[in-house]
């Protein structure tokens, strides 16, 4: 063989080295990203019972709440377990009835719960339990693959699914006699986030409660792998596992751009600044998203407050602003 050739068959092989490498870099690189998607996106139906026998008419607070807290001052007197049909999946909803005095014709709010919770969380009985003594009905609602809804792949999209169940929550509601501009949603952390979707959506929606939304799910991963010790630059490769495996599109609705779509219909965002799972940042895009869209805004950001605590801190503030906001968008 000449020189030539020889030359040739060395830079064949080298080629053919760095592409085996190249190869195995991008199977290992997508390889952890399964192994992180699996790990940030599943969830553990039926609460694992970690809420105990909690119900509307008696729950108990966290064990870090105030000594003071007096959690009886919410309890609800009677609510009812109802089931319905989600949107796009043959599954089935669970959700808690609690009617004010006027049932169906009073100003409705959903209560939704976050990640890996359900309706027995007390950061949905409270405020709901909020709502109730105020005297406006409220439906808190099992989103899919959690409590006793039905579990359709035991993951979760992060609110970029899950809002179609509150858009089904809203069906169901007018479907019993609801008035349609009398529904409002809330939501604490992925609740949160998904009630900011669901009323970018769903204009039946007349006024939204995020407390503790992020502003969008990919930066939220991102942010989660930092905490488990993974490097962030997985969390595209994990966006694409979830596209793949679970067919959740993680960028088709930002709470970013679904704030915007609000339009007239008011939003209320708050959170608490020490918070050190959903950083205070997640708030403010979300406020300036909401205020270059002209959209109705109240912020509320509770300095000594973590993660989802101003409703047990600031009870009493925090009562008092979710009657006056639902009060004034819903007309009770």
């Amino acid at each position: 063989m000449d020189a030539g050739g020889s030359a040739t068959v060395k830079r064949s092989r080298l080629l053919a080295g760095v592409l085996a490498v190249a190869i195995v870099i991008v199977a290992g690189y997508f390889g952890l990203a399964v192994a992180v998607y699996e790990s940030v996106s599943r969830v553990e139906p039926h609460c694992d019972g970690r809420f105990g026998e909690n119900t509307p008419v008696s729950w108990t607070p966290p064990s870090w709440s105030r000594a003071d807290f007096d959690a009886s001052r919410y309890f609800m007197p009677e609510f009812e377990a109802v089931r319905f049909a989600a949107r796009d999946a043959a599954l089935e909803l669970h959700a808690w009835w609690v009617p004010a005095a006027d049932g169906f014709s009073a100003p409705t709010v959903i209560a939704i719960h976050g990640l890996g919770s359900c309706i027995r969380d007390r950061e949905a009985l409270l405020p709901a339990g909020m709502l109730s003594a105020s005297g406006y009905s409220v439906l808190l609602l099992d989103l899919r693959d959690h409590g006793e809804s039905s579990v359709e792949d035991g993951r979760m999209a992060g609110g970029t699914e899950e809002y179609r169940d509150v858009m089904a929550a809203v069906d169901w509601l007018i479907a019993q006699g609801a008035e349609p501009d009398r529904i409002g949603a809330l939501g604490a952390s992925m609740g949160a986030a998904t009630a900011i979707v669901a009323g970018g959506q769903d204009e039946r929606i007349a006024a939204v409660w995020a407390d503790t939304s992020y502003a969008d799910i990919e930066t939220r991963i991102a942010e989660e792998l930092e905490a488990r010790g993974f490097p962030r630059l997985f969390a595209p490769a994990a966006s694409l596992v979830a596209r793949v495996l679970a067919g959740d599109d993680y960028a088709a609705h930002t709470m970013l751009g679904e704030i915007a779509k609000m339009g007239e219909r008011p939003v209320f965002i708050t959170h608490g600044a020490l918070d050190q799972t959903t950083v205070v940042s997640h708030a403010h895009a979300l406020v300036d998203a909401a205020e270059a869209a002209g959209i109705p805004l109240e912020t509320w950001i509770v300095e000594d407050a973590g993660h989802v605590e101003a409703m047990f801190l600031r009870a009493d503030q925090y009562q008092q602003r979710l009657d006056a906001f639902f009060g004034e968008a819903l007309g009770r």
